[in-house]
């Protein structure tokens, strides 16, 4: 076990940015509010155990079922696109009815918000750079952030107040479409050249 701490503030700031639970706040909000509660805990567990899981199993799982990366990149981008377009547009597009906390925590909550696809595809892209130990702790130290930020959204919502709230939202809304966008863009032009 070879532990390089220049290896895990790497991994850990990559992760970190393309997580980005900072400009997930907004999301993370109203989320509380359609389902009443969100299980802080769960969902970052849960994130956790995706993104170390498929650090793993994520190639072997994908090829097994005949799925490339980049589909899978493609899909996601989807996912995001649609929590956007709610975000900007004041709209919703998941059903209330379904939106309890045990769902919530899950879906769209640890995936594919904070272990999407653009964690996991970069999550694949670090193994073959760096030490599976340091991706680990990393991964584990974003984790324990992640708790952080679900556990104390309602504290940071009570300091922003509703219309700070509605304008990060919007603002966090644009800057999550061009994710999905280049997501999108990036992975299907890489699928094309495949083809």
């Amino acid at each position: 076990m070879q532990l390089n701490i220049k290896e895990i503030i790497t991994t850990f700031m990559v992760l970190f940015a393309v997580i980005d639970i900072i400009g997930s706040i907004p999301i993370i909000i109203d989320l509380r509010k359609k389902a009443g509660h969100i299980q802080s805990e769960k969902a970052a567990i849960i994130a956790g155990i995706i993104m170390v899981l498929f650090l793993f199993l994520g190639k072997s799982i994908l090829s097994v079922i005949g799925i490339g990366v980049n589909s899978f990149a493609v899909a996601g981008a989807f996912v995001l696109f649609f929590i956007a377009l709610e975000m900007i547009l004041g709209i919703t597009l998941y059903k209330e009815e379904e939106s309890n906390a045990m769902n919530a925590s899950v879906f769209p909550l640890a995936f594919p918000l904070i272990a999407g696809p653009g964690s996991l595809t970069t999550l694949l892209s670090l193994r073959a750079e760096y030490r599976l130990e340091n991706i680990i702790i990393a991964v584990i130290l974003n984790v324990i952030f992640i708790y952080i930020v679900l556990k104390t959204s309602a504290k940071i919502e009570r300091m922003i107040g509703q219309n700070g709230i509605s304008i990060i939202r919007k603002i966090f809304g644009v800057i999550l479409l061009a994710i999905a966008v280049k997501l999108f863009a990036h992975n299907i032009k890489a699928l094309f050249e495949l083809a």
